[in-house]
């Protein structure tokens, strides 16, 4: 009873941040409600601030706002929703992937008795000297130190009780998802219920330090035979669930034009060596920083690039891999027939569509790009086109996939702040290139052969078995005794209806504001 009310005052407080935001019932999005709830966002719009800096925000800037003050959930809601832009639109998830998660810093003491607390010794023990908060987000904070042996390190602590605040306001989340399934038939195929699951199990990863300490510590062992390009060591004996200690990454940040500038930093060589950093980590590792902004990347005394911040990584199987490389290379190519094919024998569109239609989509999309240098490419835009290719032929993309597109789209801008002139498809042309001709050679093709021949021998023994279930099966299909699963009926009504870019946008606000409304009607 306690927490069903406790929850009810935090949706009730979330309901009215949104609604100060305009981001609970958006005017944007009135004309898809019915007539009482377009009288409901009237009246919660009234003293609502949609302007900042002189200009009006879009709704993704004004729900991102409301996010940054609600804290550390919600901030985890809006990265989750802004790597899902095939849901809920490109526009919305590029304002929410510029959410600002920043916090006001807790006290030196208080991350001293963490550290302490995490490692049973006093910090003076561990640490000469040990600063106050360089940088605060919402889930950790950052503070220089210097190590016994006199290395300069990055301790980057949790803050105090957040798995508690965070469990608080995932409870309420779910609390709220579970009522909506249970009212709205439309609610269910979103399923709020998984979707919460799946952003709580996130937001548990990122809450254990030490999955953070073992992705620098792959990405550093991936990319060490890289040259210019540095990834900070894991200080393991100072590293704990809820403390990372990684050597210092200092220099100047890769925003910081002028400062490069001034340090005699070839710009343009640094674009290029970004853009390729990341297709190496994506196509010849499989494992690759998803969090690539300005505020992630520097350059050290060296003229190395450094990245930081390994909190959100992105995984590639070895087919996805292959096939990401062979699409990539068809646009470089402007093979869009090949690339049309790639996406069949993947299964990412449905065999039902024409391979020379999807061909000739993407042709349009690509052929306007060539012969452009990046300032005259707009790569939202060109993403945006995509993905409105992919919804025109019913193309399901896959989260991992979504994850790297986005990554894209932020590495894009960061090459393009640097070098406006920079030739993408010529900078990411080497990289593609041997990863492709590695993938299809003969070695690679040998070595998946002898792959499929141990696999197919594992399955031998159990060949007789499968016969006689696809024998019963074929029985029953000609009886006309098949029942589909009431997931598979769901599946083909979803397959059966196209929403618009634009409503499903809307269903992002709609599901935020149900779910706040209903849960605050249902509890009270």
């Amino acid at each position: 009873m306690f927490s069903a009310i406790a929850d009810f005052l935090r949706l009730a407080r979330a309901g009215y941040v949104l609604a100060r935001h305009d981001a609970l019932l958006p005017a944007e999005f009135a004309h898809l409600a019915p007539a009482p709830v377009r009288l409901a966002g009237a009246l919660m719009r009234v003293g609502a601030r949609r302007r900042a800096n002189g200009r009006a925000l879009r709704p993704g800037e004004r729900l991102a706002a409301a996010f940054e003050r609600l804290g550390p959930a919600y901030v985890k809601l809006g990265q989750f929703l802004a790597t899902r832009p095939d849901i809920i639109g490109f526009e919305l998830a590029d304002d929410l992937g510029r959410l600002q998660d920043r916090m006001p810093p807790f006290s030196r003491d208080a991350a001293a008795r963490e550290i302490e607390a995490a490692f049973g010794a006093p910090l003076e023990s561990l640490f000469a000297e040990f600063s106050d908060s360089i940088a605060a987000a919402s889930i950790a904070q950052v503070h220089r130190a210097r190590l016994k042996t006199g290395e300069t390190v990055a301790v980057k602590v949790l803050r105090p009780r957040i798995e508690r605040i965070a469990a608080r306001e995932f409870r309420a989340f779910a609390r709220a998802a579970r009522l909506l399934e249970a009212v709205s038939q439309s609610a269910r195929r979103l399923e709020p219920v998984k979707f919460v699951e799946t952003l709580k199990a996130t937001a548990a990863i990122e809450l254990d330090l030490r999955m953070e300490a073992g992705a620098a510590s792959i990405l550093a062992e991936d990319l060490k035979d890289a040259a210019g390009i540095r990834v900070p060591q894991v200080v393991w004996p100072l590293t704990a669930r809820r403390v990372l200690t990684l050597e210092w990454a200092g220099g100047i940040p890769v925003s910081d034009l002028a400062g490069l500038d001034a340090a005699g930093v070839d710009r343009k060589a640094l674009a290029v060596t970004v853009i390729r950093m990341f297709l190496t980590q994506a196509l010849h590792k499989g494992f690759f920083h998803a969090d690539m902004h300005q505020g992630n990347m520097m350059v050290d005394a060296e003229g190395r690039l450094v990245l930081v911040d390994f909190g959100i990584m992105g995984r590639l199987d070895e087919k996805t891999r292959r096939v990401f490389a062979e699409i990539i290379h068809g646009f470089i190519t402007r093979n869009y027939q090949r690339t049309a094919e790639v996406h069949f024998e993947a299964g990412y569109v449905p065999a039902g569509h024409s391979v020379d239609a999807f061909a000739q989509a993407l042709r349009a999309v690509g052929e306007p790009l060539f012969g452009k240098t990046a300032d005259k490419v707009d790569m939202s835009r060109v993403l945006q086109q995509l993905f409105d290719v992919t919804a025109l032929f019913d193309m399901r993309l896959r989260p991992e996939l979504v994850l790297l597109q986005r990554t894209m789209v932020t590495v894009e801008g960061v090459a393009r702040a640097l070098d406006p002139g920079i030739d993408m498809w010529a900078a990411a042309r080497p990289v593609v290139k041997s990863y492709v001709e590695g993938a299809v050679g003969l070695p690679q093709q040998a070595r998946r052969l002898r792959a499929a021949a141990a696999r197919a021998l594992e399955l031998a023994p159990r060949l007789p078995h499968y016969a006689e279930r696809l024998g019963a099966a074929a029985e029953r299909v000609a009886a006309g005794r098949v029942e589909l699963a009431p997931e598979t009926v769901d599946a083909l009504a979803r397959a059966l209806s196209r929403e618009r870019r634009r409503a499903r946008g809307a269903l992002v606000f709609a599901g935020l504001a149900a779910l706040i409304l209903a849960a605050a009607v249902w509890l009270s």
